[in-house]
């Protein structure tokens, strides 16, 4: 007796194997249109965060290396003036004032300052101010008595004194001067010797002022020092015993700066960065105070 299959199991078992289908190597494969839009709009967003990482970084860099630039500024200018004004005023020591021409010198011996060098008057040379000078003057004014020394173990002497240029006047050898102005057309701080030659010694500089610290009362035995300009000394510059110099300085980096930015002048008031124009808009700016002692204390005596 022959088995009976279900027809749908005779043609399942008549079936062959199905032949697994090659893959032809020419067969080309990859990402569809959306997913080739959703991966070039992921790398932009990538770029955008980047750069935009990239911009904050470098304000911060530049803000802070104008910051720098700025103190180094001021610290430059700041020498300059002490190396001039602490000397203000100064005379040389006559060692031998007291002693016949040919008598030998004691250090120990008592000693006098001359009074007057041909070129230096302590009364005329030592320190002059204007509050607001013309284009030809000064602000400030000073100067001191140069003279030469022996050096080394030779004979030959010269002088350690040089003025805020660096130099010495060959036409007036006994008188160390400097003088300096801001030059408002290019808002460098300009400094010359005494024959007024100009050399500019700071640049961006917004604003020079300078007053000076005068002793009232003196003889009433209760002295005090009070804050002066220039016309309030007057003709009696033998009273300074100090000088206040202000410098405002502005950077070179262009920096984005909120509605109402100020910084405080030299005069005491605020001023708002956001009015500036010309080379000062949208720049940093700082202030620096700096106060000298003269070594000549108002000239005593």
């Amino acid at each position: 007796m022959t088995p009976h299959h279900p027809i749908g199991m005779d043609r399942a078992l008549d079936r062959k194997p199905a032949t697994p289908r090659k893959i032809s190597p020419n067969a080309q494969g990859g990402a569809t249109l959306i997913e080739l839009m959703v991966g070039i709009t992921i790398g932009l967003l990538t770029i955008t965060v980047a750069l935009g990482a990239l911009m904050v970084s470098r304000g911060v860099s530049g803000t802070v290396s104008d910051a720098s630039q700025l103190q180094q500024q001021a610290a430059y200018g700041f020498r300059v003036f002490g190396q001039q004004l602490r000397q203000a005023g100064s005379l040389r020591l006559n060692l031998a004032s007291q002693k016949q021409a040919a008598a030998a010198i004691d250090t120990a011996d008592p000693v006098a300052f001359e009074t007057k060098a041909t070129d230096f008057d302590p009364t005329v040379n030592t320190l002059s101010g204007k509050d607001a000078p013309a284009a030809s003057e000064f602000k400030l004014t000073t100067g001191y008595r140069n003279y030469t020394e022996s050096l080394t173990s030779s004979a030959t002497e010269a002088s350690q004194f040089r003025n805020c240029l660096g130099l010495l006047d060959a036409a007036k050898p006994t008188l160390v001067q400097s003088q300096f102005a801001l030059n408002t057309t290019t808002n460098e701080l300009v400094c010359a010797g005494s024959d007024g030659t100009r050399q500019p010694i700071l640049q961006n500089v917004a604003d020079f002022q300078v007053r000076y610290l005068v002793q009232t009362d003196a003889v009433t035995g209760d002295p005090k020092i009070q804050y002066v300009n220039a016309t309030t000394v007057g003709a009696d510059w033998t009273r300074v015993f100090g000088i206040e110099v202000c410098l405002s300085l502005y950077g070179t980096e262009a920096i984005e700066l909120p509605a109402g930015s100020s910084y405080k002048q030299c005069d005491g008031t605020d001023l708002d960065m956001t009015t500036l124009t010309g080379t000062r808009k949208n720049r940093m700016h700082m202030t620096f105070r700096s106060v000298y002692q003269l070594r000549s204390q108002g000239l005593a005596g």
